[in-house]
């Protein structure tokens, strides 16, 4: 059952008569009553309207607490997967047959922002079942795709809303939509809308022509900037289990193992994997257009290299040189590894170009922190 189709509004309750009743103060009558049992209003919504026969969410523009937190940790890669809205048809202001219907995604973090930016317009919107992914993403994995959009076309029956026949998609989604195809089936012509949700009022006002900057991708410092919380959480539970075995390894030796000689060679290494990870994950978006090369992977192994070389010089006197080879080794690795995270968030490489730089990049990868390793696990043995 859907709520958008099933959920009516309760009449209003008429007042007490009584002024003083048994249970208190008389209660005002709620004006609307959109609550029932087994269901729940999201915060998002403010109201409903009724449009050809059933009741659509009216939804806020204004971002409230909830939001706000909610976009924070999904940027911190906090259940990510769950951050995500009922798809179907939901609208701003109080539209009518001759408003625009914007289509969207059903993460949230992308509905919030189009809506944020939506304050004085009336329109609906379209949202796709995208398996809680962004737009860009979701076309790139065909979830924001010609069937979905066609199917949810059908589904809420926008030909009953709207005179018009055109749904303006975000440009980001075109790798998933075909044009031709929507308007073969379901009778609606694409208007491809502006890369950045804020550049929608501006669209619409334009009589929905963009200007250049609207179609222009861009990826300044701030746009890398906000990358790097979340890539830095996804690898903590990863490089403790490193960080562990790292520990182990650096106490074997001709007496099978010795934990203070653990404890004495551990930090070396550690610092290694902990200043490829800084490189990787911080320098590259924070310095990617003054890089050399346009590969990621490469990108890493040099800001990898130059976070690590101030570290074994610092330590000359007490490493050997496998041991130093080792550090390296495992931050130019880890470094690459981590850089080559961003080829999906960037502009910079098209999924085509993603795995070509993946099976370039991953055997490199392997072949560092395996030299790294056997350096490390063999200078006790040596006996220099």
């Amino acid at each position: 059952m859907s709520l958008q189709t099933e959920l009516k509004p309760m009449q209003e309750l008429p007042m007490a008569q009584s002024s003083e009743p048994c249970c208190g103060p008389p209660l005002e009558p709620p004006s609307k009553q959109y609550e029932k049992a087994g269901y729940a209003v999201s915060p998002y919504t403010k109201s409903f309207i009724k449009k050809a026969n059933r009741y659509i969410p009216q939804i806020k523009t204004n971002l409230c607490l909830g939001d706000r937190l909610g976009s924070i940790r999904v940027r911190l890669g906090v259940n990510r997967s769950a951050y995500k809205i009922p798809p179907g048809i939901y609208c701003t202001g109080t539209p009518d047959h001759d408003s625009p219907v914007l289509v969207s995604a059903n993460y949230k973090l992308s509905f919030d922002t189009l809506r944020s930016e939506l304050k004085e317009v009336a329109c609906w919107i379209l949202v796709l079942d995208t398996r809680g992914v962004n737009v860009w993403c979701a076309a790139g994995k065909k979830t924001f795709s010609t069937d979905e959009l066609i199917r949810q076309v059908k589904e809420c029956n926008i030909e009953q809303l709207v005179l018009h026949r055109d749904l303006i998609v975000p440009q980001l989604g075109a790798p998933g939509i075909s044009a031709h195809q929507v308007k073969k089936e379901c009778g609606f012509k694409i208007t491809w809308g502006p890369i950045r949700a804020r550049d929608i009022q501006h669209f619409l006002a334009n009589d929905r022509k963009p200007w250049a900057a609207m179609r222009e991708m861009t990826f300044t410092v701030m746009e890398r900037l906000v990358l790097i919380p979340l890539e830095i959480v996804l690898t903590i539970r990863p490089v403790l289990i490193i960080l562990a075995l790292l520990l182990l390894v650096s106490g074997i030796n001709n007496d099978i193992f010795s934990f203070d000689q653990a404890l004495i060679r551990w930090p070396f290494i550690a610092g290694g994997l902990g200043l490829g990870l800084f490189g990787g994950t911080v320098l590259v978006p924070l310095f990617l257009p003054w890089i050399p090369g346009r590969s990621f992977y490469l990108k890493g192994l040099i800001t990898g290299l130059s976070c690590v070389l101030p570290l074994t010089l610092l330590k000359l006197n007490s490493l050997q040189p496998f041991e130093h080879l080792a550090i390296i080794m495992t931050a130019l690795g880890i470094s690459s590894y981590a850089a080559m995270n961003f080829t999906g968030a960037t502009p910079f490489t098209s999924p085509s170009g993603v795995e070509k730089e993946m099976r370039r990049g991953i055997p490199l990868q392997i072949i560092c922190c395996l030299i790294a390793l056997a350096a490390w696990v063999t200078t006790p043995f040596l006996g220099i």
